[in-house]
């Protein structure tokens, strides 16, 4: 605040030691008194009391009013950050970017270290930001974290335009945990089974099995039982990843919100603004390029600027029991019954049974069939897995037969004119008795017609 020479500007509490000092000056109190009063030592308040006889009420003023701070950035470094955020904005490169990102960048690519607030209040004075108030439109109850790693990982997929127009559209596949926030992702071309089977397959070969997976309620974790009041409809209806986490014993949870299940929205959030920029950056228009970008440059700087240390040590993933087979597990079964000659019909194809691996009773058969993530076609009998083979079957050629249309007889020209005389004769009978009949109703006239054809009878 700016100070005139009719005035002289203090704060509160320097007007309030003005005052008790004033009283200790006039003998009203005791330098103990006063030290009480103002919360400060005996010592300090007759070092005030010296300020005070020497240069007046102004003494009691902070040294460092009207002053500069030393800390202060220079103008120079102030001008060049602001016009190169200009100059960033002008040619399409940083026209969304925020002060906090704003900030990494120029930090890592220019060596300026600012920070966030600096560079907000700068941008505000220059009307290149617009300061905006955060709006809560519903609050939600907080939850805490789970306190172990690999306890519980949401699970979920983002639809965002990734690449800006710039290729395909692409899905991001992601899975953080609750009580650490790793990050693992992948970019992928559909939101399937498949590709979500893909992403945990990946997930368990780094970091094993997690306690429980947090998702949506989407047709790919569930499915609406069908056929339920049939006395033959199974008790539970499973997808195929819930087949595949029940068969891990992996927990599934269902959220009922996307707030729910925050933390995977929220990193997903700051994905679509973080990520969509360096992608941008590094050009990137197909999957692969995406992927190798989101693989060894962004991961690794989630994990190492957004993780956090759970509450209790330890890992809670656990590893695969002996014996289990994780790309058999991880598969799309259906069930099929094995033919007479040792086929099975699945998505259009036959395939057969290794002549080798025939057995006693697999005729007629029902089997489970898995196409696992390689392609590889399984059949599960009894306690066998045995490999499939296809079938190259060769098309059915339909034989194109010439129907001849029957003959005709050849009829003279009389037998024409008797035919023609015929119809004829029959048209005029039929005119003849309909002008006989009475003007009364039609179903009493059928009714006489019917008794003169049996008088002539």
């Amino acid at each position: 605040m700016a100070e005139s020479r009719e005035g002289l500007w203090m704060s509160t509490e320097e007007r309030d030691r003005l005052k008790v000092l004033h009283e200790l000056r006039k003998r009203h109190i005791t330098q103990k008194q006063a030290a009480a009063e103002l919360g400060l030592s005996v010592r300090w308040v007759r070092a005030l009391l010296v300020r005070l006889r020497t240069r007046g009420d102004a003494g009691l003023r902070h040294g460092l009013r009207g002053r500069q701070s030393n800390r202060r950035t220079p103008e120079t470094v102030k001008r060049r950050v602001v016009e190169l955020y200009r100059q960033k904005k002008r040619v399409k490169l940083w026209h969304d970017y925020g002060p906090t990102l704003a900030v990494e960048e120029l930090a890592e690519q220019h060596g300026i270290a600012i920070s966030r607030e600096t560079l907000r209040k700068w941008l505000i004075e220059a009307k290149l930001w617009r300061a905006r108030r955060a709006r809560v439109e519903q609050a939600h109850v907080w939850r805490a974290r789970r306190a172990r790693y690999g306890e519980l990982v949401q699970w979920d997929t983002s639809e965002h335009d990734w690449l800006e127009g710039r290729g395909e559209k692409l899905y991001l596949i992601g899975m953080i945990d609750d009580a650490t926030s790793r990050l693992t992702a992948r970019f992928v071309h559909h939101d399937s089974t498949e590709e979500n089977l893909q992403q945990l397959h990946s997930y368990i070969e780094q970091h094993g099995r997690p306690v429980a997976v947090y998702t949506d309620k989407a047709s790919l974790f569930q499915v609406a039982p069908r056929a339920v009041h049939h006395r033959d409809a199974p008790p539970e209806q499973l997808s195929q990843i819930g087949r595949a986490l029940r068969e891990l014993n992996i927990e599934w949870i269902a959220a009922h919100s996307p707030q729910a299940k925050g933390r995977i929205e929220r990193a997903f959030q700051t994905a679509q603004d973080r990520l969509v920029k360096g992608l941008r950056q590094v050009g990137a228009n197909d999957s692969e390029t995406a992927n190798r970008y989101l693989q060894q440059i962004f991961l690794p700087l989630w994990n190492q600027r957004f993780r956090c240390e759970p509450k209790l040590g330890g890992d809670a993933h656990r590893a695969l029991l002996p014996g289990m087979n994780l790309d058999s597990v991880l598969s799309i079964r259906e069930s099929r019954k094995i033919a007479q000659d040792y086929t099975v019909r699945w998505e259009g194809a036959i395939y057969r049974v290794d002549s080798g691996q025939i057995a006693r009773g697999m005729r007629g058969a029902r089997v489970q069939v898995e196409r696992r993530l390689d392609g590889s076609r399984w059949v599960h009998w009894r306690n066998r897995i045995l490999a499939l083979e296809r079938c190259e079957s060769r098309p059915r050629v339909m034989l194109e037969r010439r129907v001849q249309p029957p003959e005709k007889p050849q009829r003279s020209a009389e037998e024409k004119a008797r035919a023609r005389q015929r119809i004829l004769d029959s048209r005029r009978r039929l005119s003849g008795t309909y002008a006989r009949l009475p003007n009364r109703p039609i179903w009493q006239a059928i009714k006489d017609s019917w008794r003169r054809a049996g008088e002539f009878r």
